[in-house]
């Protein structure tokens, strides 16, 4: 009889929540862009594709604690916008722990008005795990404003990857005085670019990225300004989930991705 053990299950792989984040901003003379970057050849997953800020939804994005240090928005509100029963506001605070740890921008203001004073440090210790936004918020008296981050998009990974993800996007405008640069780690270039010239340089094969990016490049680009993509954010309701599924050849070799428009997408 042959050996089973190592065949791969795909049904069995665990979809794990995650929050991305689009930060926008008006270019000196080119209007809207947008902040990207480059994940390293060596991530278990989407290595070297150009990405948004973002990554899985922690046990720490659930802590009760970090409610007091938000405004704007409450877990009922959140989760309604989900569609889910609670837990919405975790996606909210993921997405600001992930842009800090990944391009350190911290979407945070000081209680008192004062000028943001985090550190490259504080970015690397929360990406460890050793200081939790929860300390970091109690000790710069930040507050996280969740009403300037609105959701867009739902992608789930399709059925057949090694890693799968509940990935919900968010879009944002990016704060003043705050560049963004890449942590060398994850990730490991960084750029801000108008969408429509991402999508041409991805056309060129010159940035290879992952259909939900492309996607809400898409979006991106149907926009003016920063001001019109943040509105456009805000005005979007009953967003649906998007499952792509993976075709394959006779010999069950990957051959593409099938979206739900596509006539071969209830077959496949």
């Amino acid at each position: 009889m042959a050996d089973t053990t190592d065949q791969f299950d795909p049904t069995t792989v665990p979809i794990k929540p995650a929050a991305t984040v689009m930060m926008v901003r008006n270019g000196d003379a080119d209007g809207l862009e947008v902040f990207m970057l480059r994940r390293t050849g060596r991530a278990s997953f989407a290595a070297g594709m150009y990405v948004f800020p973002g990554g899985r939804v922690d046990d720490v994005d659930h802590a009760d604690e970090i409610a007091p240090f938000c405004k704007g928005l409450t877990d009922a509100e959140a989760s309604a916008q989900l569609s889910i029963e609670s837990g919405g506001l975790a996606y909210w605070v993921a997405s600001i722990r992930e842009c800090f740890e990944e391009a350190g921008v911290l979407l945070a203001e000081r209680s008192d008005g004062e000028p943001l004073d985090v550190d490259d440090d504080e970015r690397h210790h929360v990406h460890d795990g050793t200081l939790s936004m929860v300390e970091l918020s109690q000790r710069h008296g930040l507050v996280l404003d969740l009403s300037t981050t609105h959701y867009v998009d739902h992608w789930i990974t399709p059925i057949g990857e090694n890693r799968r993800f509940d990935t919900r996007f968010f879009v944002t405008l990016a704060p003043l005085n705050q560049e963004g640069l890449h942590d060398d780690k994850e990730t490991v270039e960084s750029l801000w670019v108008r969408p429509d010239h991402a999508l041409e340089m991805h056309a060129r094969g010159e940035l290879m990225m992952l259909p939900p990016t492309l996607y809400n490049l898409r979006f991106l680009a149907e926009h003016a300004t920063a001001a019109d993509a943040i509105a456009a954010g805000a005005a979007r309701t009953d967003i649906p989930c998007i499952l792509p599924k993976m075709r394959t050849n006779a010999e069950g070799k990957f051959i593409g991705i099938a979206m739900p428009t596509d006539p071969d997408y209830d077959a496949l």
